[in-house]
């Protein structure tokens, strides 16, 4: 499989990366700056340089190519405008970049529980980043693209344990990055999970057998 990361660098994206390579997928994605570019092509990994507010559809598809799945990882952590510009505003580009496409591509969106920390009262610029989300979300769904969305619950960098809760709905608690995005690479290769939100927190099931119970519906 030829997996295309938006958000290659990042926490998960770069966790993915590895996962992904072990499996014997090839994997491109696209990064802000060139030092970034040419420090992955160090580890043989094909990256062009972009930035995604900036890009039209038609050229993040020609970014894209012929890639089986692109994975939408990316993520502001700033200001409004900036969780708007990406979070947002670049899930909507990568959608119709991937419509673009004659092979229609796989999408694999990494997003966020809906009740995440609600209980903590972060502020405007938290509720917008959960409305952001939920409103990406939704343009992924109403699409015509083959996608699972993925939501973690508060990300740790904690060592991968390799295994997870994984299912329709779950308790919002908190996960490893490297768990994500085990789980993510083994979704991407389930291809009965097509169209479905799924939820991912700490939990004692491997993930692969996660991912196999999540067939079931």
């Amino acid at each position: 499989m030829h997996v295309f990361i938006i958000g290659i660098t990042g926490g998960v994206g770069s966790l993915l990366v590895a996962d992904l390579i072990q499996r014997g997928d090839t994997v491109t994605g696209l990064v802000r700056r060139p030092e970034q570019a040419q420090h992955l092509q160090q580890q043989g990994i094909t990256a062009t340089v972009g930035h995604l507010t900036q890009l039209t559809p038609a050229a993040l598809a020609e970014h894209i190519g012929t890639a089986d799945a692109i994975v939408f990882t990316a993520g502001a952590g700033g200001s409004q405008d900036a969780t708007t510009a990406i979070d947002g505003d670049g899930v909507v580009t990568a959608i119709a970049a991937a419509d673009l496409l004659p092979n229609r591509p796989r999408f694999g969106l990494v997003s966020v529980f809906p009740e995440a920390w609600r209980e903590r009262d972060l502020g405007e610029d938290f509720d917008h980043y959960i409305d952001v989300k939920k409103h990406a979300e939704v343009a992924l769904t109403q699409s015509d693209l083959d996608y699972v969305i993925l939501r973690p619950s508060a990300l740790q960098d904690d060592p991968g344990v390799g295994t997870v809760a994984l299912g329709p709905a779950q308790i919002h608690d908190t996960i490893t990055r490297a768990d994500v995005a085990a789980t993510l690479a083994g979704l991407l290769h389930e291809t009965r999970i097509s169209r479905q939100i799924l939820e991912a927190t700490a939990g004692d099931t491997p993930i692969a057998e996660a991912i196999s119970h999540a067939t079931r519906g």
